[in-house]
């Protein structure tokens, strides 16, 4: 944003907590204090002023070698007239053409009308003759020093020289005439102060225009700068506002710039900052109360336990019970915690034929019912075989735990528009569909409305991890159920070459994706 030399650079830092962070530090390498509406704006002023001063710089240079320019014009201009009065004009006395040049010469002074910083005069043989009528700025035919460096001139010749009303333009042009053995010439001085003053004044104007220019810049520049910085503002002001009970907090996005899309993109890391702060938040309450369960039924056991061998017995048999189901507890909750990293995959070429035996070979294990498969696609696809099987075996068990002994449960797959699909179908009961809200959430227990409202068993994490392999494949999991006939679980995965999915990205959209 700023015209100054910022510095940016990766430091990683050791937190209390033993993890790493990656900061990138961003700034004025000096140090300045200076607020970036001040630098902007200096900066600006200085390159305006620059580019202002360089302006009226080369304008009078201009200027002015264009009065020089021309002073040089009007002396080959009055050799010009000089030459055409010559050509065309008489002596009035004989009716003939002039006889002497000083003769020629006098004719022409009498006619001719110098310019105010102009003077005509004059020479025969090496002394002033006669002047135009005008009064000069400085009578040059009376300076000796002056007429002795220009009387003996033979040729048409132009110089400069200094007088006392300054720097002058001066031309000598000699002037022959038949049968006239004098010499004459006519001396055209030009007053260059003059034509000088007038550049210097429209240099000043100039230089005048452009200093209000250049107040009216730092005014604009000031507005400007405070209307582009204003969302910066904004946005360090709720960033200093927001704290974890305050991330309902956005800017107010207006325009296409850079500008724009840095509060578009802090709103976005706001939107999912509170995402994971009210993830975090469930997360934890669901997965404290759902851990008490367990600690207090193996508490009160043993508290209540006595000394008869037998009942001691039942009582351990109850706690073991209780703690592996913790245990299985942790190893849910850390596989999704697993699943949030970007190394959860480990992407390889997979057999689709092949994986849905397999699974169907080890779900057959999972309780007597009447497995089948229906659909082998011969497909390779590059995906995580192992986190694929996975969850169609979580899906498997759910299905074995709301059917009944000997009901159908097929696994099976298909490709359509470049989405592989995996499914597994029960025959069981089926999920009503208000139970079906919030059903792929962690700590969601499916109701089963069909079996006398028996709840689903266990801690509820199985359908959120079938969730989060099929998000971090880039696909989504899609449920059809109906009360009394059944359910079908179905993973969507597309079929293109893709990089590890951006886990914010899925976090935001998971609504989206849910049945």
């Amino acid at each position: 944003m700023t015209l100054t030399t910022l510095m940016m650079t990766w430091t990683t830092t050791m937190t209390t907590d033993g993890m790493t962070r990656r900061t990138v530090r961003v700034g004025d390498k000096r140090g300045s204090a200076v607020s970036a509406r001040n630098r902007i704006i200096g900066w600006m002023m200085l390159l305006v002023a620059l580019a202002l001063t360089a302006e009226v710089v080369i304008a009078a240079q201009v200027f002015t070698g264009r009065a020089e320019a021309e002073l040089d014009q009007e002396l080959f201009h009055e050799g010009e007239k000089l030459r055409d009065f010559a050509e065309r004009s008489v002596d009035p006395v004989t009716g003939s053409s002039y006889q002497s040049a000083d003769a020629l010469l006098t004719a022409y002074l009498s006619v001719a009308v110098p310019n105010s910083d102009e003077t005509l005069f004059s020479i025969s043989d090496g002394r002033p003759s006669h002047r135009a009528r005008e009064e000069p700025i400085a009578r040059l035919d009376l300076d000796e020093a002056f007429i002795a460096s220009i009387a003996e001139l033979t040729e048409p010749t132009a110089g400069r020289a200094t007088s006392d009303a300054g720097p002058i333009h001066w031309a000598v042009f000699p002037v022959e005439m038949e049968g006239d053995t004098s010499a004459a010439s006519l001396a055209v001085i030009e007053f260059a102060a003059p034509a000088r003053a007038r550049a210097a004044s429209t240099v000043r104007v100039l230089a005048v225009i452009s200093a209000i220019a250049l107040v009216l810049a730092g005014v604009a520049s000031w507005q400007v700068a405070g209307r582009v910085l204003a969302p910066i503002r904004t946005l360090r002001q709720t960033a200093e506002n927001i704290g974890e009970s305050a991330l309902d907090q956005r800017i107010a996005v207006t325009g296409r710039d850079d500008v724009a899309a840095l509060a578009h993109t802090f709103n976005a890391m706001l939107d999912r900052l509170q995402d994971a702060f009210a993830g975090q938040q469930q997360f934890l309450d669901d997965a404290s109360h759902e851990l008490r369960t367990p600690i207090t039924v193996v508490r009160g056991h043993l508290e209540l336990m006595g000394d008869d061998p037998a009942e001691r017995e039942h009582t351990l048999g109850l706690v073991l019970d209780e703690l592996k189901r913790m245990d299985r507890m942790v190893d849910d909750l850390m596989l999704l915690a697993r699943a949030e990293r970007p190394d959860f995959l480990r992407i390889s070429e997979v057999d689709v034929s092949d994986l849905l035996m397999e699974v169907l070979a080890k779900a057959s294990a999972l309780g007597d019912r009447r497995w089948a498969l229906d659909g082998l696609p011969e497909q390779m696809v590059m995906a995580d075989g192992q986190r694929l099987t996975q969850a169609l075996m979580q899906l498997a068990a759910n299905a074995v735990r709301h059917t009944a002994e000997g009901a159908r449960i097929t696994i099976g797959g298909s490709v359509v528009e470049n989405h592989l699909k995996l499914s597994v179908s029960d025959e069981g009961t089926g999920i009503a569909e208000e139970d079906r809200v919030g059903i792929f959430d962690r700590f969601a227990r499916a109701g089963y409305r069909g079996d006398g409202g028996r709840r689903g068993e266990g801690a509820g994490l199985g359908l959120a991890i079938v969730t989060s392999i099929a998000h971090a494949h880039g696909g989504r999991v899609r449920l059809k159920s109906k009360v009394g006939e059944g359910s079908q679980f179905t993973l969507e995965i597309p079929l293109v070459e893709f990089d590890q999915p951006d886990r914010a990205a899925v976090r935001s959209t998971e609504r989206a994706m849910r049945p």
